[in-house]
């Protein structure tokens, strides 16, 4: 059995402080230990049992009866749907604990529910989101192989894997360089390795333009680019396709050919992540020192408070992160 997991319970006014309490509440026999960095008193106010810890190596014992929290109360009191800046910082604390306690080893992995940038940025939070503020806090910590980190989208057999993530569309041609897609296949194929126990990973290639540039009829990026690039990277030993036309990669008898695609731009990937499973994704940082998943939707500040929030989603997180340490620890 890995250590326990610790969680980040996100922005405090949106469905973060839900979702955390119906995962533990979740009546799955597999559901893996886990502690909650936050303040107690949100949870408590979803109607479960708590139970103040001092470490992630404390759940285990205690998960079985009651929420294992990690209590660091909030200077400012929360109004459910209306974030509030002076939480941020507390925010932005609790992520840097449990990526802490995960470095240090007390911590098999970090889960983290969503949070708000708007008033994150508006406390001086510096960083695009979770997973650059992660990799920062990581940066100095020793890692063996190619370091990203690399935003993975999955959900039921499909992992898709962004070259170019939260940029507008028509800044993507001019980011889909050969360092850059390298860089995304290299990272992809070790972590399937490593932390998905695939012993020889196959990966597959979206092409950026329409029917792969149809010959060079409609974008050069294939010929000029992936083609070689492809060519490449199958001379160190990777697996991976020559670059694909996106609409015929993601049915159900292509995904059986490969582990995961990689993709060159946002939409490209999440389309048919949340198409296969809407409710199901999960979002998972490769190539960093810890294992980082976290569920794949926003705070929903819309929902927050009317008990309609799924925890889909964080379960799988959740549970996908426990597999993946169990697979690090095992090699």
């Amino acid at each position: 059995m890995t250590r326990p997991l610790v969680l980040t319970l996100g922005e405090p006014a949106g469905v973060g402080p839900e979702i955390v309490a119906a995962a533990w509440k979740s009546p799955a026999a597999d559901m893996s230990p886990f502690a909650v960095i936050g303040d107690a008193a949100l949870l408590e106010a979803q109607g479960v049992p708590v139970a103040d810890v001092f470490a992630p190596g404390d759940a285990a014992h205690r998960f079985a009866t009651a929420l294992p929290v990690i209590h660091r109360p909030l200077p400012a009191a929360v109004e459910v749907g209306r974030p509030d800046p002076a939480n941020a910082p507390s925010v932005a604390d609790g992520i840097e604990e449990a990526v802490s306690f995960a470095l240090s080893g007390e911590a098999s992995g970090v889960v983290t529910a969503p949070i708000a940038k708007a008033p994150m940025y508006a406390s001086g939070f510096r960083f695009p989101g979770h997973t650059e503020f992660i990799a920062e806090l990581t940066a100095d910590a020793p890692y063996a192989g190619t370091r990203g980190p690399v935003m993975m989208l999955t959900a039921k057999d499909l992992r898709a894997c962004l070259v170019t993530i939260h940029v507008a569309l028509d800044q993507v041609p001019e980011l889909v360089t050969a360092e850059r897609v390298a860089r995304t296949a290299r990272v992809v194929h070790e972590c399937l390795k490593r932390d998905f126990a695939i012993a020889r990973p196959r990966l597959a290639m979206a092409a950026l333009n329409p029917h792969a540039g149809e010959g060079g009829a409609l974008g050069l990026q294939e010929l000029d680019i992936l083609l070689p690039l492809a060519e490449q990277l199958r001379g160190e030993g990777i697996d991976i396709t020559d670059p694909r036309p996106a609409d015929t990669l993601f049915h159900d008898e292509a995904r059986a050919t490969y582990d995961a695609a990689i993709c060159m731009y946002h939409d490209q990937a999440l389309i048919p992540v949340k198409t296969l499973d809407f409710w199901g994704g999960v979002n998972v940082s490769l190539g960093l020192p810890i294992i980082r998943t976290s569920p794949d939707h926003g705070t929903g500040f819309d929902i927050a408070g009317k008990g309609i929030a799924r925890p889909d989603s964080l379960i799988a997180a959740i549970r996908l992160a426990s597999e993946m340490a169990a697979a690090r620890a095992a090699r």
